[in-house]
């Protein structure tokens, strides 16, 4: 069957016209004009009943086999030379191409002359072969015409669903909804309309008009109008309006009359009357973006040449791109809304930093940019019951609600287990590691826990840390030294532990006017770059900002990453003064 050839039709995953079930068997196998599909080489893989019949070959009997050597004939019927063959020439571009007068042999051992059509089938970007449609050429000119123009609705189909193909999987590749709409419009305009207008509903009951392409490309001009959607009932010849509330997709063509003569009803259908008016509109599709039940805003396609209006197939297209771009929209929203409110927690819960006498704090945090999602990044620096000051860099692995909740618990075990512990620090994270699994979320988490001693005016101070499988301090000292300390480094928390053994401790004297850093794996690893590399970028950052203001520092070191991060950044910094 030629459903299961076709390279993406009715295939797993696929969803729109070309997965309704016998949707090519009724298209493919009702089709008066012979069709036959071959591979990158050449080889037929299928032919359709109206095939079998004009070539007098049953498609069992065709299959596999060398379309040029078992079909392709010269003039006298002997032949013909393969580099003489247009089709087998597309075929090595991967270009459409037709030809007309070509002979074939039939299996009885007549030739007919034909007229062939040849478009390209693609699958995720990849050449699979041609569909190849041919017709007797032999009855008079008034057939070949109505064959070639069935040909062509054909093809025009074919462009339509491999548009949807392409929109499905353009859309699926984000979770923004201006970038996702900006993709949709880029796609749209100009292969199915002269203009594309997006109008997205509010949760204040309000439709904004977000974007709006032209043939010059994205037109801010006739973007940003808002309108109320008016009361039940009214406005209802506006296409917008009836959409927008739950009425089927609508058509409109020049020759409606009544409707373009009728005056908008509410300040939205006025607008959007405008806007045809303004683009020059001879045809326009205004369909629902999601689904009767979830309606998320409008998409209204434009052509402005009479010669070419939409018709009820376009509708039927634009209708399912509505679909998919609503649900594409809804996630984006849905996703936005639970990205703040993590990100909302997760800054909530940083507490604020405490003045420890003549030495200076500073931290940072920074969000993965949008379309990402937000971590388990946290810092925290707090006084101990004796007057020692702790330093906390943390990630809990996951993302979003659960990343910020499990953080949260962390911080507030951690900050129980350390205040009145005098020990060093690796025996409070080994207890913190005990009761991790019954007493939070967290299944794994990296960290750093740091106790900074000595008096805080006068010193001496040293540094006793250990680290949970946490990126290494990196201290900046007097002269133009940077270092990372690399020693203290243990399992990260939940992993299994031997029996008997307790996490490493380490200590560093820290010199007066000295400068410690503490961050998350988010400020030294980018895609594309190996952990060393980001570790030098920051050290090398650092040494050149040594000298500048603690809170001038942070803020440079995260301006100065490089594009491309998808992690959420935490950043703690202290400074010790000069004696």
């Amino acid at each position: 069957m030629v459903e299961d050839a076709v390279p993406g039709a009715g295939g797993e995953g696929r969803s729109g016209p070309a997965a309704e079930p016998g949707f090519w068997r009724q298209v493919v196998e009702q089709l008066s004009t012979a069709l036959m599909v071959v591979d990158p080489a050449g080889r037929i893989l299928a032919v359709n009943p109206a095939a079998e019949r004009l070539l007098g070959r049953a498609a069992a009997a065709t299959r596999g086999k060398d379309a040029h050597e078992l079909l392709h004939r010269a003039t006298d019927g002997g032949t013909l030379p393969r580099e003489r063959c247009l089709l087998l020439r597309s075929l090595a571009e991967g270009a459409a191409a037709r030809g007309e007068g070509d002979r074939y042999l039939r299996g009885d051992g007549r030739l007919v002359t034909i007229s062939w059509s040849a478009s390209p089938l693609t699958d995720g970007g990849f050449f699979k072969g041609m569909v190849v449609l041919f017709t007797d050429i032999t009855g008079d000119r008034s057939a070949r015409r109505e064959r070639a123009a069935y040909t062509s609705a054909l093809e025009d189909l074919n462009e339509r669903l491999t548009l949807v193909a392409e929109i499905t999987d353009v859309l699926g590749q984000t979770l923004e909804t201006d970038e996702a709409l900006a993709r949709l419009c880029r796609l749209l305009v100009p292969r199915l309309a002269d203009w594309a207008a997006v109008d997205l509903r509010t949760g204040s009951g309000q439709v904004h008009r977000v974007a709006v392409t032209g043939p010059a490309g994205r037109d801010a001009g006739l973007e940003g109008g808002r309108e109320r959607l008016p009361e039940p009932g009214e406005a209802a010849s506006s296409p917008l309006v009836q959409v927008l509330t739950g009425g089927d997709p609508v058509l409109q063509n020049e020759r409606d009359e009544a409707e373009t003569a009728a005056p908008p009803g509410s300040p939205l259908a006025a607008a959007h009357s405008d806007f045809l008016r303004t683009v020059h509109a001879t045809s326009a599709i205004t369909v629902p973006l999601g689904a009767k039940q979830q309606i998320t805003g409008a998409l209204t396609l434009v052509r402005t040449d009479p010669a070419h209006p939409f018709d009820t197939e376009d509708l039927e297209v634009v209708s399912d791109i509505g679909r998919r771009v609503g649900l594409v929209i809804d996630n984006a929203r849905r996703f936005g809304r639970q990205r703040a409110v993590a990100e909302a927690m997760q800054r909530n819960l940083l507490a604020p930093l405490p003045q420890p006498g003549r030495m200076q704090l500073a931290a940072r945090y920074q969000p993965a940019p949008a379309g990402s999602q937000v971590g388990g990044d946290w810092y925290d620096a707090f006084a101990l019951k004796d007057g020692t000051l702790a330093l906390v860099i943390g990630d809990v692995v996951g993302h979003d609600l659960t990343a910020a909740a499990g953080m949260a618990q962390l911080h507030g075990i951690l900050r129980a287990l350390a205040w009145d512990h005098t020990g060093p620090p690796g025996a409070v994270v080994d207890r913190l590691d005990d009761a991790m699994p019954a007493i939070t979320t967290v299944s794994m988490a990296t960290l750093v826990l740091a106790r900074v001693e000595g008096h805080p005016h006068t010193g001496p101070w040293t540094l006793r840390w250990t680290s949970a499988g946490h990126p290494p301090p990196l201290l900046l000292t007097p002269g133009g030294h940077a270092r990372y300390l690399e020693a203290g480094q243990g399992l990260v928390l939940g992993a299994p532990m031997v029996t008997g053994t307790g996490r490493p401790n380490a200590t560093e004297p820290l010199p007066p006017g000295s400068t410690l850093l503490l961050y998350t794996d988010g400020l030294i690893e980018i895609p594309g770059s190996d952990l060393d590399t980001g570790l030098d970028r920051l050290r090398r950052h650092a040494l050149t900002l040594a000298h500048a203001p603690l809170d001038t520092l942070c803020d440079q070191l995260l301006a100065r990453m490089p594009p491309g991060s998808t992690d959420d950044v935490a950043l703690l910094a202290m400074r010790l003064p000069t004696l």
